[in-house]
């Protein structure tokens, strides 16, 4: 079973911005196709970005042109970078497949943009 760790959150200002990372435990990470996800409280989870195991992205319209998602398969890690945040985009991210059998969902990492 693969376990992902996300890192990188914290508190910023609006129009700040952070890098979140997500690390997988196996190497069966690098063939499948990846997502992140957002849940805010008594909401249901939200996916705002996915790469293809080969590069190729997509984003939820709210995150398009802000967000960016990337990969580095050498190094099991995904990652979202987050610019021009937004007090709406505060929550707490998660990182898992696209499709398929998910893997073991990690504890997540909290974005809370304030000022």
């Amino acid at each position: 079973q693969v376990q992902l760790v996300e890192s990188g959150g914290g508190l910023v200002q609006p129009g700040g911005s952070l890098r979140l990372s997500c690390a997988a435990s196996r190497s069966s990470f690098s063939s499948v196709a990846m997502g992140w996800y957002r849940q805010a409280p008594g909401k249901q989870r939200e996916l705002v970005a996915d790469i293809t195991s080969g590069g190729s992205t997509n984003y939820v319209d709210s995150v398009k042109g802000r967000f960016t998602i990337s990969r580095d398969n050498a190094k099991l890690t995904l990652y979202l970078q987050m610019n021009s945040l937004k007090p709406e985009d505060t929550t707490v991210y998660y990182c898992n497949r696209l499709c398929g059998q998910l893997f073991q969902w990690g504890r997540g990492t909290q974005v809370t943009v304030s000022s």
